[in-house]
Parts: structure tokens; sequence; C-alpha cells
């Protein structure tokens, strides 16, 4: 098995690793993010919103007849965990608990992990889909490190523990989404694969147009609106990138995720080229 994961591995250090860069930069400017920190988390919502309408979804749809339902899953469980931590640890004085961060943070994590799936699958079927896929989504993850620091971040959470916070839910998860999935990747078809991005894509929606929303209520609704459009911006940048992820789906005629093929096809192939 650890040799089937080693290119996925590798690839998903790298996302892991540009993850962290991110973080770094906005770690390093501790009082600036503070002060910025809902403007962040407001462009973090426009960004995740319009990639989930963009990119996710889609690619659910596409993959998953019963994406509808799995996309309705993920949202609804997002509002039953915001809730739940709500009621466990209460507002004080009208100021929202740190707690609160779990559920974006959460959601965040269950996105990265994935693409971490996404990686095995890819890599299984062919070195060359396996290396669209990574660079494609790469390019998609880079931004997520700095979206979970300044959501950490506004809700009061410390410089320090933001950062590493945000390095396990963003970063760490995609190659630890690389290792689990190694041994089930022969297993993973494409219903399975658009009822991940299905679960995903609710619960980025809830998150994005709910918690994150909220500073918009706090700030002259210019400014905060500003803010919404550069991460949408943003996103649409990421959308039209000439880069093919997600499973390299767009390639294939057929609408299919590149699956590994079989021993019998291999050896079916030798025996074609004896016969030449």
């Amino acid at each position: 098995m650890w040799s089937s994961i080693q290119a996925p591995l590798f690839f998903g250090l790298i996302a892991a690793f540009c993850t962290t860069v991110g973080l770094i930069v906005v770690a390093q400017k501790a009082l600036w993010s503070e002060r910025n920190a809902s403007l962040f988390g407001l462009a973090a919502a426009g960004m995740l919103t319009t990639l989930a309408f963009l990119h996710i979804i889609p690619e659910a749809f596409h993959f998953s007849s019963s994406a509808p339902i799995w996309l309705a899953t993920g949202f609804f469980s997002g509002l039953l965990l915001n809730n739940t931590v709500k009621a466990i640890f209460p507002e004080k004085d009208g100021v929202a608990h740190k707690h609160e961060a779990l559920t974006p943070i959460f959601a965040i994590a269950v996105h990265s992990f994935i693409d971490g799936v996404i990686y095995s699958v890819t890599f299984a079927a062919s070195f060359a889909s396996g290396v669209y896929a990574a660079v494609g989504l790469t390019l998609h993850e880079f931004p997520e490190g700095v979206i979970a620091f300044a959501i950490l971040r506004r809700y009061g959470v410390s410089n320090v523990r933001a950062f590493w916070l945000a390095f396990l839910a963003a970063a760490a998860t995609t190659p630890l989404g690389v290792i689990v999935s190694g041994p089930f990747m022969y297993g993973l078809d494409n219903e399975a694969i658009g009822s991940l991005f299905a679960i995903s894509a609710g619960l980025l929606i809830y998150v994005a147009t709910g918690p994150l929303m909220a500073p918009l209520r706090e700030m002259k609704p210019v400014r905060g609106l500003t803010a919404i459009a550069a991460g949408v911006g943003a996103a649409i940048l990421l959308a039209l990138a000439p880069i093919h992820g997600g499973g390299g789906s767009h390639s294939h005629d057929d609408g299919m995720l590149p699956m590994p093929a079989s021993g019998h096809a291999d050896e079916g192939s030798h025996e074609e080229i004896r016969r030449s």
C-alpha cells in the first residue's frame, strides 16, 4: 500500500506546505490581522460561497445523483453543530465564545480532507491525472490557511493558537486524507466522490452565509460588502484558472473519474505487446 500512496502523499505535503506559507505570512502580522479579522472573515465568506457554487456543487451534481440530499445534509449538519456549540458555550455579555469558531474550522477541515481523498483516487488512475488534479487543488487550497486563521482571530483566538489550529484544519488534513483513503481508493466510485463533494459544499455554504457573514451587522455596509466582493473576485479568478482540478473530471468526455485499471487489463495489454 505504501508504494501506491507515495505520489499522492508527496503532492498532498506540497499542498500543506503552500497553505502553511500563507499562514506564516499572516501570522507574522499579528496586530494587523487582528484589526482586520472581521474583514478577512467577510472576504472568506465571499470566497467560500463562490467556490462552492462555481466549483464544488457542479462537481458533486456531475458525479452523484444523490448530491442534493447530501448537500442538504451538509448544510443542516453545520447548522446543528453551530447551535450545539452555542448551547454548550453561550455568549457572555453579547460577546461570541471562542468555541463558535469550531463550525467554520470543521467545515474547512472536512473540505481539505476530501481533497486528500481526491489525490489518492486520481493518482490510482494514472500519474498524469494525479498531477493535474494536484496542481489544481493546490491552487484552490492555497488561501484556506489564511481563511482559517482569519476566522479564528475573528472569534478572539490568540495568534499562536490560531496559527496551529489553522495549520491542523487547512494543511495537515490534506495528507491525512491521502493516508486514510489509501487502503480504500480502489473502491471509491463517482457516486461516493460526488457525495463527499456535496457534504463539503453544504457545510461551506452554511458557514459562509451564516457565522462568517455576522460582522456585516457591526460595520458600514460599503466596507463589509467591499470585503465580500474581494473574496468573490478572488474565487472567480481561481475558478477561471486554466488548471483542471477536482479529480480531473473535465478532461474526460464520459464525465467519469479516472479509475485504476485492473490486473486483468494489464495482462491483456502485455499479451497484445507479445503478439505484435
